[in-house]
């Protein structure tokens, strides 16, 4: 796997692997582009059930990428309730920047706010303002 510059990935505290600076990212700063193998929404939920840990992400509500599969470490991307970057798509490209400065050896994290995991999935990233599960909860009322 050749990583995107700027990138390493180490153990994390947060869940298994995570993805770690190795340089200065300024905010607003592009940090890097999801990559891996480009399949149907209808393949990754199936994909999805057969894997402990997902690394597939939604491109447009139609296709997503599996970044096990040709990723470039931003898949290692862990959640975080107070992430230090965030998650953009143009024109079917998925681009990471930094929400705040971030320095060397900082674990790069954004908020995933709805995926294909249960709603009932635990959080462990130990943040202050940690809200409990992974996926936001929408309430309607």
């Amino acid at each position: 796997m050749k990583l995107a510059h700027g990138l390493a990935i180490r153990k994390s505290r947060i869940n298994g692997k995570g993805c770690f600076a190795t340089i200065d990212f300024k905010r607003g700063r592009k940090i890097g582009e999801y990559a891996g193998e480009r399949i149907t929404d209808l393949e990754a939920r199936k994909r999805a059930r057969k894997r402990r840990f997902l690394r597939i992400c939604d491109i447009d509500g139609r296709f997503s990428l599996d970044g096990s599969r040709g990723g470039n470490g931003t898949h290692y991307i862990n959640h975080s309730c107070d992430p230090n970057a965030y998650m953009k798509t143009l024109y079917g490209h998925v681009l990471f920047f930094a929400l705040r400065n971030i320095r060397p050896g900082e674990e790069i994290t954004i908020d995933y706010e709805h995926t294909l995991l249960p709603d009932s999935k635990r959080c462990f990233c130990g943040a202050k303002n940690c809200r409990g599960t992974i996926n936001k909860q929408t309430f309607y009322g």
